[in-house]
C-alpha cells in the first residue's frame, strides 16, 4: 500500500467506513445459518455416498423419526388416548409420508410392529413416522410444535432419527456461530485494549479483522461454499490470522517509534518507524501466511465436502487476512496511535533463560504427551455430540438403548445367484435374521423374514407360499412395503439395522463383526451403507486428514523454514519444535479420552499457524539482527519478539476459552484444542527453539544478560 495513503488523515475514518460497509454486506449478502447435509455430514458427489445413494435407489425407504412416548402418570387408556391424539396430528404434518404407533397397528399380533413400537420399558412406546426428503430445518419444528401442545406432565416425548440428530447439530452450531463469535471477539477487544492500552490500536485492530472476516465471507459465498460443518468457525479463524499479523506489526512499531522520541520530527518519526516496522515484519508475515496457506490447500485433496470446503475457505482467509492487515491498519498507527515512549525489554525471558532444565522438561513433556496419541478416538458416537446429563443426551441415550438410534444396511445375496425367495436361501435369511438380533451392537432388525412372518398374521396368508407373498406386498395395494426389503428380481435382500452408539467397539469393527456373521449364514454382503456406515467412514477420514494436514503442513513448512532461516540447522530446529504442537494437543486429547470429532480436527492446524508464526517472526528478527552485527541474536530477538508473542498467544487463549462454556460438546473441545496447542506454540517459540539454537554456545545467561 502506498506511504501516501496511510498518512493520509482520512485513512483511518476511510478505513473504519469500509469495514462498516464490508460488514453491512456480509450480513446482507451471506447466509451465516450452517448447512449440515443431510446424511451427516457427507454430499451428494462424495465417493462415500455411492452406496448409500444405490441402497436408495434400489430400495426406496424414506427416513424415519422415531418418537418415545412414556406415560409418567395416569391410566393405560389415558396414555392410549393421547399417544393416539398425538399420532393423528402428526400424520398430516407436510413432509410426514406415513406412520405407525400403538393406536394404528397392534404389536401384539405382528413381530414387525412388536420390533419397531414398544420398548423394554413397559411404559413406553413408539410413534414411528415415514418422512420424506423435506429439510429437518423446516419439517423438526412442525413436529416440535405438536409436541408441545401434547407433552403434559405426566406424558413424556422424545424425538430422534437422522433427520432429526442432523437439525439439532445444525441448531448448536449456528447457535454457537452467534453467540460465541461474538464473545469471543468482544473478549479479543478487550485484551487488545489491555495488551497495548492504546484506543487507536484497538479501533484498527477491530476494523481490519471484522474487513478481513466479512471480505473472506464474501469471497467464499461467491465461489459458492457456504457456511457448512467445518466453516462455522470461520469467522473466529480468520479473525485469529488477522489479529496475529496485526499484533506483530504493531509491536515492531512500537519498537521503532521508540527510537525515534525525541528526533527533529514526531512527523517524520512516525512515519520512519511505520515504514521501518512493515519492513521488519512484512516477511515474516509472509511466510506465515504462506504455511497457513498451504496447510489449508492440503485439506483440498480429502474426499469428504466439509473437508474440502474448509481447505477452500481457510486458504481464502489466509491470504485475505495478509492483504487486509497491510492494506489498512498502518494507517491507525500512521495517524491515530500513541508512538511507545521507550522500547520495553521483555524481563520475564530473562528469568527463564538461566534455568538448565528447559530442554529436559520440554523433551519429556512430549514424550509423556506422545503416548497418548495413539489413544486419540477419531470415531466418537452419535450421543458425544451432545452434552453429558442434556435432556436431548438422556433422551437419545433412551431410544439407543431401547432399539438403536443409527442406521446400517445389510444388503445381501445368494452366493449362487439364487433368488432371496428360495426355500433355502430364505432359511438363511431367517438364521442371519436371528443372529443379527442377538449381536449386542445391534438393536432392532427389519428385513424380508420380519416382512414375510408380519403377512403371515393376516388370515390364511399363512398357506401361502413366501413368493407369491412378496408378491402381494410388492403390489400398489399394499404400498410396495416389500421392495424395501427385497428387490424386484428377488436377487438381493435388505436387512435394515437400528445400531447402537453407546457400546465402545470401534465401527470398523463391528461392520466387520457383521459381514463375517453374513458369510458365515452361507451369504455374500453386496452393500454395507446407512449413517453408521458413514460415520466410520468420517473416523478415517478425520484420522487421514490429521494425517494429510498436520504431516503435510510440517513438510511444506520444513521448506519455508530453511527459506527464512537460511540455515538448515535452524530449519530443522523449527521443524522440530512446531512438530511437538499437534503431538501435545493430540496426546493431551489421548490422556484425557477427549473424541477428535470432525468439528474438533481442523483445530490442530489453526495452533500449528499459530506456532509457525511466532518461530517465523522470531526467526527473521534472529537473522536480521545476525546481519546487523549483533553478537548475541537469539536472547535479543526474544525480548523484541517475546511480547508480542505473549500478547498474542494471552489474546487467543481467552478468545478461544468462550468456546469452552459452549453447551455443544465439539465447540468445547474446538476451544480446548487450540488452546492446548497456543499455550505449547508459545513455549516453544519463546524457550525450547532457543534453547536449542545456543546449544554449543555460550550459555543462555550470559547471552541473556548482554542483550538487557
Amino acid at each position: 500500500m502506498p506511504l501516501k495513503y496511510w498518512i493520509s488523515p482520512a485513512a483511518p475514518l476511510g478505513a473504519c467506513v469500509f469495514a462498516a460497509l464490508l460488514v453491512s454486506a456480509m450480513v446482507r449478502f451471506v447466509d451465516l445459518s450452517p448447512k449440515v447435509e443431510g446424511d451427516f455430514f457427507f454430499a451428494d458427489d462424495d465417493p462415500q455416498m455411492q452406496a448409500s445413494q444405490s441402497v436408495a435407489e434400489r430400495f426406496p425407504v424414506g427416513a424415519q423419526i422415531i418418537l418415545r412416548v412414556t406415560a409418567l402418570g395416569g391410566t393405560r387408556e389415558d396414555y392410549i388416548e393421547r399417544v393416539g391424539a398425538l399420532t393423528s396430528e402428526l400424520l398430516v404434518v407436510p413432509g410426514v409420508d406415513g406412520g405407525f404407533s400403538l393406536t394404528t397397528d397392534d404389536p401384539s399380533r405382528s413381530p414387525l410392529f412388536r420390533r419397531i413400537l414398544l420398548t423394554p420399558d413397559s411404559a413406553a412406546t413408539n410413534i414411528v413416522l415415514l418422512v420424506d426428503g423435506s429439510d429437518p430445518e423446516s419439517l423438526l419444528p412442525r413436529i416440535e410444535e405438536i409436541v408441545s401442545r401434547h407433552e403434559i406432565q405426566d406424558f413424556s416425548v422424545v424425538v430422534s432419527g437422522v433427520p432429526v440428530i442432523v437439525e439439532l447439530i445444525r441448531r448448536s452450531l449456528y447457535r454457537d456461530l452467534i453467540v460465541f463469535s461474538i464473545a469471543a471477539v468482544l473478549v479479543f477487544a478487550l485484551l487488545i485494549a489491555i495488551v497495548f492500552r492504546d484506543p487507536a490500536i484497538v479501533i484498527g485492530t477491530l476494523a481490519t479483522c471484522f474487513t478481513s472476516v466479512a471480505g473472506t465471507l464474501l469471497l467464499v459465498q461467491a465461489m459458492n461454499v457456504g457456511i457448512g460443518l467445518l466453516t462455522a468457525n470461520l469467522v473466529t479463524i480468520v479473525f485469529v490470522l488477522t489479529l496475529s499479523h496485526v499484533v506483530f506489526l504493531t509491536a515492531n512499531w512500537r519498537r521503532r517509534s521508540g527510537e525515534w522520541v525525541g528526533g527533529d520530527s514526531a512527523a517524520e518519526g512516525r512515519i520512519a518507524a511505520l515504514s521501518t516496522a512493515v519492513r521488519d515484519t512484512w516477511e515474516g508475515s509472509f511466510w506465515s501466511m504462506t504455511t497457513t496457506l498451504l496447510g489449508f490447500a492440503s485439506l483440498l485433496v480429502a474426499t469428504a465436502r466439509p473437508l474440502r470446503e474448509l481447505g477452500i475457505a481457510g486458504s481464502v482467509g489466509a491470504a485475505t487476512a495478509l492483504v487486509v492487515s497491510y492494506a489498512i491498519f498502518p494507517a491507525f498507527l500512521a495517524r491515530w496511535a500513541r508512538p511507545a515512549a521507550r522500547h520495553a525489554s521483555f524481563a520475564p525471558v530473562k528469568l527463564l533463560a538461566g534455568t538448565r532444565y528447559i530442554l529436559p522438561l520440554a523433551a519429556l513433556l512430549v514424550v509423556v504427551f506422545g503416548t497418548g496419541v495413539s489413544r486419540v478416538d477419531t470415531d466418537p458416537s452419535l450421543l458425544s455430540y451432545f452434552a453429558e446429563g442434556s435432556t436431548i443426551r438422556e433422551g437419545l441415550a433412551q431410544i439407543d438403548a431401547d432399539g438403536g438410534s443409527s442406521t446400517l444396511d445389510l444388503v445381501v445375496a445368494d452366493p449362487g445367484g439364487s433368488s432371496v425367495s428360495d426355500g433355502s436361501v430364505y432359511r438363511r435369511l431367517e438364521a442371519l435374521q436371528a443372529t443379527l438380533e442377538a449381536d449386542s451392537a445391534v438393536g432392532v432388525v427389519l428385513s424380508p423374514t420380519v416382512l414375510i412372518d408380519h403377512a403371515r398374521t393376516i388370515p390364511l396368508a399363512g398357506l401361502l407360499p413366501v413368493d407369491l407373498l412378496l408378491d402381494l406386498a410388492s403390489s400398489d395395494a399394499l404400498d410396495n412395503v416389500a421392495l424395501g426389503y427385497v428387490s424386484r428380481d428377488r436377487d438381493v435382500a435388505r436387512f435394515s439395522l437400528r445400531m447402537r452408539e453407546s457400546g465402545a467397539t470401534p465401527r470398523e469393527d463391528v461392520i466387520a463383526r457383521l459381514r463375517s456373521q453374513v458369510e458365515a449364514a452361507g451369504l455374500r454382503p453386496v452393500v454395507v451403507a446407512g449413517l453408521y456406515d458413514l460415520q466410520a467412514q468420517l473416523g478415517r477420514l478425520i484420522g487421514s486428514s490429521l494425517k494429510i494436514g498436520i504431516g503435510g503442513l510440517l513438510i511444506l513448512f520444513l521448506g519455508v523454514a530453511f527459506v527464512v532461516s537460511r540455515s538448515l540447522r535452524t530449519a530443522a530446529l523449527m521443524w522440530t519444535c512446531l512438530a511437538t504442537i499437534p503431538i501435545v494437543i493430540l496426546g493431551a486429547f489421548g490422556h484425557a479420552r477427549l473424541a477428535i470429532d470432525i468439528i474438533t480436527s481442523p483445530a490442530a492446524n489453526i495452533a500449528l499457524a499459530i506456532g509457525a508464526d511466532s518461530m517465523i517472526h522470531l526467526v527473521v528478527r534472529v537473522r536480521a539482527l545476525a546481519a546487523a552485527g549483533v553478537d548475541t541474536p537469539w536472547p535479543v530477538a526474544v525480548t523484541q519478539i517475546g511480547r508480542p508473542v505473549l500478547g498474542a498467544s494471552a489474546i487467543i487463549i481467552a478468545g478461544f476459552g468462550i468456546f469452552v462454556l459452549s453447551s455443544f460438546p465439539p465447540t468445547q473441545r474446538f476451544g480446548i484444542a487450540v488452546i492446548v496447542g497456543t499455550v505449547t506454540a508459545a513455549c516453544m517459540a519463546l524457550l525450547v527453539l532457543p534453547h536449542l539454537a545456543c546449544l554449543g554456545r555460550p550459555p543462555i545467561e550470559s547471552l541473556s544478560a548482554s542483550a538487557s
